[in-house]
């Protein structure tokens, strides 16, 4: 592995800074910072109580959003340090790019768009930045994280199948490599990971899966059939899809910068196509994988019904505070006047874990 950056990659020099300028550290460099402040927020913390697929309570070996995110910034550390990318900024953005999740995943999301479709809607991506440009507050002089551009140009761009970056405050066609990074990466872990949870829910088991060209690979490279112990082959063939879609990963972009002759960061602003990618054959193996979990994981009667569900809560909540604005934290309230009442709740509700938005269902 190589530790020099590459010349295209984001650098301290060719970083664009702060909004609200701040004397260096001195013993810590920018996008470190942007690491820490990421890690101590409130909102990373209430990743822990948000769920990626299942209601809480059910399992405490289920993912939730905190151990999903640490799992996508372990693997764009990887891919980073092996491009010789920058692989603090990476951390940063794999480590941010979930912040504005709401409660109950990706159902919970789909519902406050709905609440919010005359008000602006709701979309993760943009509520990352919205906390770490404004809801978040630890310091007295200015509100939000104060992050650097480049952290925060890789969290409006981020895209995957169900992300849909608005990025109009970004001139840019597209992030750096390390935003990109952040995006191959997210899709590498959700798959592996839900694959494994679902198999652990016992919603799916390894004979539907037989026709799943990935998970065959992925069992021939751990030789699964030799292991006796059902958990651990479980676990094993899950960690092999990652390193079989991490390896390939690494080997495709570094074809595919080669190709496009880029010199500079940017070379890489300026190119709309990405160029840290899987390649065509492996990106059709995941998304076949993909297309699977949705049709018996993701479409599952248990969690279909769980679906029903949680629109009446969020809907019950939402309907409660914007009728009761004054029952929320002064913080929100003072929100109202500038960005609309409907915004606010919408910001309260959306920085709710499952279990907090459980517990004022009851209350109310």
């Amino acid at each position: 592995m190589r530790s020099e950056l590459a010349p295209y990659a984001v650098s301290e020099k060719s970083g664009k800074g702060r909004v609200f300028a701040e004397e260096p550290h001195p013993y810590r460099l920018d996008f470190e910072r942007d690491r820490d402040r990421i890690i101590h927020c409130a909102a990373f913390r209430r990743l822990e109580g948000k769920t990626q697929v299942f209601t809480p309570g059910l399992d405490d070996h289920y993912r939730t959003r905190l151990t999903h995110t640490i799992e996508v910034a372990q693997i764009g550390r990887t891919i980073a340090r092996a491009l010789g990318l920058n692989e603090q900024l990476t951390e940063a953005i794999c480590l941010a790019h979930d912040l504005g999740h709401s409660p109950f995943g990706h159902t919970g999301e789909s519902v406050l768009n709905k609440l919010m479709s005359d008000f602006g809607g709701f979309e993760h991506n943009r509520q990352s930045l919205r906390i770490v440009d404004l809801l978040e507050h630890p310091y007295p002089d200015f509100a939000g994280l104060n992050l650097t551009y480049e952290t925060r140009l890789g969290l409006a761009k981020h895209s995957s199948p169900y992300d849909k970056p608005e990025d109009a405050d970004f001139p840019e066609l597209n992030c750096s490599l390390e935003g990109q990074i952040a995006n191959v990466a997210d899709m590498i872990a959700f798959n592996s990971h839900d694959l494994e949870d679902g198999m652990r829910a016992d919603m799916i088991d390894a004979e539907q899966l037989g026709g799943i060209k990935l998970f065959r690979d992925a069992k021939e490279r751990a030789q699964a059939d030799r292991i006796e112990d059902r958990i651990v082959r479980r676990t094993r063939t899950a960690k092999a899809i990652i390193d079989i879609l991490v390896g390939e990963c690494i080997e495709q972009s570094t074809l595919g910068i080669r190709k496009a002759k880029v010199k500079t960061l940017d070379d890489i602003y300026s190119r709309r196509e990405c160029l840290i990618v899987l390649p065509e054959k492996s990106g059709a193996e995941l998304k076949e994988l993909e297309q699977f979990l949705l049709a018996n994981f993701y479409q599952h009667p248990l969690l279909l019904s769980t679906a029903k569900q949680v629109e009446q809560w969020l809907t019950r909540l939402f309907e409660h505070f914007c009728n009761n604005p004054k029952l929320m934290p002064g913080y929100f309230q003072r929100f109202i006047e500038k960005q609309g009442l409907q915004r606010a709740v919408c910001d309260y509700i959306a920085g709710m874990t499952d279990r907090f938005c459980l517990k004022i269902l009851k209350e109310i």
